[in-house]
């Protein structure tokens, strides 16, 4: 039977300030999209996917593809038309975990370019806040001359600006199948990754929002479809979480309690003693569920060490 892993994860309580460079006015907007009925803010896949990359660079004596120079501000590539590529070859993590395309448009009237495309194995959900946006806005100054764009005149009065925030946690899911990679090692290192990631997006010098797990829920399945993205519900304001969504599964039998395996960093929460009621006994402290599921799936995709 194949295996599929899942998770869904949820972060810490901290104040988000994950803009995305946009502005209106002299405002720092942060993305938000609507979500049951009301405005959340919002942290994309592909943001979350980068930050990945960064930290899969470590797990893997030959790197990642391609590596983001913080001195050019472009990536660096070892093999930028994936030329070695191919049923021969492993590749790099990245492009065997996130996928990549590489297109080419046709060089001559009536003729086909030609594309070079791997789906993503790892799949990520868009990261949403767990509760609504209520429109906090922050007032700042930038220092005089503190950038050659703030240095605007004579340069001699602090610079002001507006920028949203937003006091609440974040929730987001990924799902891959380790038999569809070319190294089914490196599943566990990408749940692995995902329990130590830290910043993602935002205004990186002047903000820091943690994104490893609070919680996670892992599931390890022969069952192809999630059944528990987006599982983590607010409680107390946002202080706390719990997962009725997914204990509601449980009780209809659509999930089995013996298929989560779940990382909590409070295990007198409530959020246990439910999952405990419904009969799930894997809960642990986030890191150490983490290594337990990467175990589990390593010894089933008969990877050693």
């Amino acid at each position: 039977m194949t295996l599929h892993v899942f998770a869904n994860i949820v972060t810490s309580y901290g104040t988000a300030g994950n803009n995305r460079g946009e502005t209106e006015g002299n405002t720092t907007t942060l993305q938000k999209l609507i979500w049951q009925g009301q405005p959340h803010t919002t942290v994309s896949a592909e943001a979350i996917r980068f930050a990945l990359r960064r930290l899969l660079a470590d797990k893997e004596e030959a790197g990642t593809n391609r590596t983001w120079n913080e001195v050019t501000r472009k990536n660096d590539w070892q093999d930028a038309e994936f030329k070695d590529w191919g049923a021969d070859s492993a590749g790099f993590i990245d492009d065997d975990l996130l996928g990549f395309m590489s297109a080419e448009a046709a060089k001559e009237e009536n003729t086909k370019g030609s594309a070079n495309v791997r789906r993503a194995v790892l799949e990520m959900t868009r990261a949403v806040s767990l509760t609504p946006w209520t429109g906090d806005v922050v007032f700042n100054a930038a220092s005089p001359r503190a950038t050659a764009s703030a240095a605007k005149g004579d340069g001699d009065n602090p610079v002001p600006y507006m920028a949203e925030i937003h006091a609440t946690r974040y929730q987001y899911g990924l799902a891959m199948t380790p038999a569809a990679l070319q190294k089914p090692s490196r599943a566990a290192k990408a749940l692995e990754a995902v329990g130590e990631l830290g910043t993602v997006a935002g205004n990186h010098a002047r903000f820091l929002f943690d994104f490893a797990p609070d919680a996670i829920v892992i599931r390890l399945t022969n069952d192809p479809a999630p059944r528990l993205l987006y599982c983590f519900e607010p409680a107390e304001g946002g202080k706390t979480v719990r997962v009725s969504p997914l204990t509601k599964k449980m009780e209809a039998g659509d999930i089995r309690p013996d298929e989560l395996i779940v990382g909590v960093s409070d295990l007198n929460a409530p959020l246990v003693d439910s999952l405990r009621i419904a009969g799930v006994t894997e809960i642990h402290g986030v890191r150490n569920a983490v290594e337990l599921a990467a175990r589990r799936i390593n010894e089933h995709s008969g990877v050693k060490g």
